[in-house]
């Protein structure tokens, strides 16, 4: 039978779900965001190990919404109206990463058996500066020993109509990205500016899979289907979305075999550009399906024989 745990650390409060033989875990942070803070497949783990109080630095695993990654700015006009967002990204006077990365999140169900583990979260978020609009965001993860699902559930409670584009910031570990690679279908890639903003676009060609050796990263690409795979020395895993329209945010940081994987429905700056931006009415809701299947490789199962 799959389990559940609540712990608290250092004032931050956890859940963790854990397959019978705790071969398979994920662990929600609920303090911040909700975000899924640590990922294990078969003992291997997934997700980079970042320590919680550097959170505020790289919004690991983050929610992504009302906009995925940034707003110039902080400023945009919808439906007549102009409005100005808190830019939390000073170096670049950006809003970044929407709204609800580091909102308290409640657990409002959860369900066990012997083949998985759920969790469900939620926010309510009743207006604020710059996005005066009503919504409850709910989070369900679910668990299995190979998969883990990402359902996000968005509900206008408001009575206006509200712009929004949704992401997952989620960095992945390697044991070494040199000798890692990537695979999706795109042949559009969007050009930045000095402020990350996009800019422009321009054709992308290069050969998949996509070899990260001596790679930095930091762009954006429109995508042709809704998967895209990742393959390290140690596992290889395939990410689908539910989205019909499916952006990607690829990013290196600073820390050694790490890689920030983010599936988006919009592209930066989305609420300006109107790239992938949605609309939601009042008492409707959107909601999207993030799934991540993971393989283990072995002696008989080696990264070459997955990406030929």
């Amino acid at each position: 039978m799959y389990t559940l745990t609540q712990k608290e650390v250092k004032d931050l409060q956890f859940i963790e779900i854990s397959n019978p033989d705790n071969s398979s875990k994920a662990t929600l942070c609920l303090n911040q965001g909700g975000r899924l803070s640590d990922l294990m497949f078969k003992k291997t783990r997934v997700l980079a190990d970042f320590d919680p109080s550097t959170y505020k630095d790289n919004y690991a695993s983050s929610i992504l919404f009302p906009f995925a990654n940034r707003v110039r700015d902080g400023k945009y006009t919808f439906d007549g109206h102009s409005y100005v967002l808190n830019c939390n990204e000073v170096d670049k006077n950006n809003a970044l990463h929407g709204l609800v990365y580091d909102k308290p999140f409640d657990c409002v169900d959860s369900s066990l058996s012997v083949s998985s583990g759920s969790v469900t979260l939620q926010y309510k978020h009743e207006g604020c500066k710059g996005f005066p609009f009503q919504f409850h965001i709910l989070l369900i993860y679910i668990l299995t020993d190979e998969t883990l699902s990402l359902a996000v559930e968005i509900i206008n409670k408001g009575h206006k109509t509200f712009p929004f584009t949704l992401g997952w910031h989620p960095y992945f570990a390697s044991k070494n990205l040199d000798e890692s690679a990537l695979s999706f279908e795109s042949a559009t890639k969007y050009l930045c500016d000095a402020q990350h903003i996009v800019s422009g676009t321009a054709p992308f060609d290069v050969k998949m899979p996509f070899q990260l050796k001596n790679v930095t990263l930091d762009d954006g690409y429109q995508l042709q289907n809704n998967t895209f795979q990742f393959y390290t020395p140690g596992y290889h895993l395939t990410m689908t979305s539910s989205s019909n329209d499916n952006y990607l945010q690829l990013y290196t940081p600073k820390a050694s075999n790490v890689i920030a994987i983010e599936p988006m429905t919009g592209a930066t700056d989305s609420f300006n550009n109107k790239i992938g931006l949605q609309i939601l009415q009042p008492n409707s809701s959107y909601s999207v399906l993030w799934n991540i299947t993971f393989e283990k490789l072995t002696d008989k199962i080696q990264m070459n024989q997955l990406i030929n």
